[in-house]
């Protein structure tokens, strides 16, 4: 089988541009959703009904599910839109999305429906974009 023509870098930024949006999107509502699990677990503790579960593991939980679920939406947005070799934007947006939510966390762990700064979200999104000219050589 032929090799694979590669796409030209404007379309592969767009479809970037497009799937990483998606990724900080899904990230930040499995992270939000998540964080209030947790909350609402601290406020049925402070009533004396106990949730079952530890809070801290709730918020742990919450950084993890939003940690994996960036990079998987990543890897499989940008192959449903007909691209390969996405290793290094995949890890470019990754460690984008962590950083992201490591400086913003402190303003959304209490407050229910917060979004993490728009401006952070936003520069996930370009970081991400920015490294999918990048392509993984192929092992052959």
């Amino acid at each position: 089988m032929a090799p694979h023509a590669p796409t030209p870098l404007a379309p592969r930024f767009l479809k970037a541009l497009v799937v990483s949006a998606l990724g900080v999107a899904a990230s930040h509502l499995v992270l939000s959703d998540t964080l209030f699990l947790s909350l609402s677990g601290q406020a049925a503790a402070a009533l004396g009904e106990g949730p079952g579960y530890s809070t801290d593991q709730v918020f742990t939980t919450a950084l993890v599910n939003a940690f994996l679920v960036m990079p998987i939406v990543l890897w499989i947005g940008m192959l449903i839109a007909g691209e390969r070799r996405v290793g290094p934007m995949v890890l470019a947006g990754s460690v984008a999305w962590i950083a992201a939510v490591g400086n913003g966390i402190d303003l959304i762990d209490d407050v229910p429906g917060a979004l993490l700064p728009l401006r952070s979200l936003a520069l996930v999104v370009g970081v991400t974009a920015l490294f999918s000219p990048v392509r993984r050589r192929s092992a052959s």
